[in-house]
């Protein structure tokens, strides 16, 4: 059985109290919100080809909160529900192939993933050490 994407609308990212510190009362098919930054490369592409690519997977899947890109490689970075760290790895895994076609991404392959809770992303933050600052949501170059 095949499980469709499912994700977070756009929005501050933070997605309100959904607990998402262990124990805070989730029961067992409860969501969290999962901070997701997926990178990409490959053989160069032309830039306004990885851009439209990217503003039209911005487009179909509004959830996307910033993407960066070059000629031959890309970040993109978005909030995910799920219930736990292997679903959120397992959609962001298969995002960009099963998107490759109708955005008409660049054959590129997976090479960074990573997936982090809530409150570790906002402790990051808080601390100093969290992702580059993203850039206003959309699609820009590095």
């Amino acid at each position: 059985m095949r499980r469709a994407l499912t994700s977070v609308g756009p929005g501050d990212g933070d997605g309100g109290d959904h607990g998402n510190g262990p124990g805070e009362g989730l029961g067992p098919d409860a969501s969290r919100l999962w901070h997701v930054t997926l990178s990409v490369s490959g053989k160069p592409a032309p830039l306004s080809e990885v851009r439209r690519g990217l503003e039209q997977l911005a487009h179909d899947h509004p959830f996307l909160l910033t993407s960066r890109y070059a000629g031959d490689h890309a970040e993109i970075r978005y909030w995910e529900e799920a219930r736990d760290l292997h679903d959120a790895a397992a959609v962001a895994l298969r995002l960009w192939g099963e998107h490759r076609s109708s955005a008409q991404l660049p054959p590129w392959e997976i090479v960074g993933l990573e997936v982090i809770d809530r409150a570790t992303y906002h402790q990051r933050v808080a601390e100093g050490y969290g992702p580059p600052p993203a850039h206003p949501v959309g699609v820009h170059p590095y």
